[in-house]
């Protein structure tokens, strides 16, 4: 149902998927059993090689959504066509691997109505592993946040916690006035995050549990060098704030905790771009991961 109304907005959540044919289903299906009912579906197959057209057929054809299948233009373009196309004045990009709770679009659309300022709004994840079973207590690091606004400083500052992306709920007058995503940022949730803050719009990210992530082998916060070099260019669409040297820095730094003990030449290349004058605890934990780990290396 395509009908805008003041007490029920249209939702447009975006689906763009990609070789997930295992957690496909899972994920529309979370979309499909949402409370609220005034949600426009968009179904993107985006050149998946697996099996993942032909059970997104069988779910169209039962379910009656918007399926199209392209060869692969990548996340960002595929994100802009939609949108481009959607009748929303909400919109909420979700992942083919990801589980929204049942209240989930119901509990945002509440939240949102009479707050023109927040440009973005999110919640709390429960993180799962590939087959769906809930993970343990260390893996729940995003489960207990509690309610936050951010501002432009408090996500590039790393002030307070940012918001989880299978949460993420835009104004469409916000995507539309910074242009919605970057085609040339493959890494597009921290973008379009930046620049509608940098608009003056707030993020409030909420403390109920709205989504589940999936924790997968081939989750995008596990490919370093994918991680390291769009985030880089993601701060540099700002690196006219003052302390964008400092930011970069400090990401360098996490980077190099992350990568020390699973990639070993990437680490070095990032340790090299670290100043001795940026260096801190996060620099000599990496250096200690990396001689650990080329010690271990040896004695293998």
């Amino acid at each position: 149902m395509l009908d805008q109304q003041d007490d029920q907005p249209l939702v447009t959540v975006i689906i763009a998927s990609y070789n997930h044919a295992a957690y496909i289903e899972a994920s529309v299906n979370s979309v499909l059993n949402q409370t609220y009912p005034n949600i426009e579906l968009l179904v993107i197959d985006d050149g998946s090689s697996d099996n993942s057209v032909a059970l997104l057929q069988r779910l169209q054809a039962e379910h009656g959504f918007d399926l199209r299948v392209q060869a692969n233009k990548g996340l960002s373009t595929t994100l802009n066509e939609a949108i481009a196309r959607s009748n929303g004045s909400l919109v909420a990009p979700f992942g083919s691997d990801d589980i929204m709770l049942p209240e989930r679009i119901a509990i945002q659309v509440a939240y949102m109505a009479g707050k023109p300022e927040v440009g973005i709004c999110a919640g709390n994840i429960e993180t799962i592993d590939q087959h769906g079973q809930v993970m343990g207590a260390r893996e729940q690091r995003n489960r207990h946040q509690p309610f936050r606004r951010l501002d432009f400083d408090d996500l590039f500052l790393n002030r307070k916690p940012g918001p989880a992306a299978p949460t993420l709920m835009l104004r469409r007058e916000a995507l539309l006035k910074v242009g919605c995503f970057d085609p040339a940022i493959r890494l597009e949730d921290v973008y379009i995050e930046l620049s509608i803050l940098r608009e003056g719009y707030t993020i409030d990210v909420l403390g109920e549990v709205l989504a589940q992530y999936r924790d997968h082998p081939t989750n995008t916060f596990k490919n370093g060098r994918f991680m390291l070099d769009n985030v880089l260019r993601t701060y540099a669409v700002f690196c006219d704030h003052p302390a964008y040297e400092q930011v970069i820095m400090a990401f360098r730094n996490s980077m190099l905790m992350k990568t020390a003990g699973r990639n070993k030449k990437l680490a070095v290349q990032i340790l090299r771009d670290i100043p001795f004058s940026y260096w801190n605890k996060k620099t000599l934990r990496g250096i200690w991961r990396l001689l650990t780990s080329w010690r271990k290396a040896f004695s293998a």
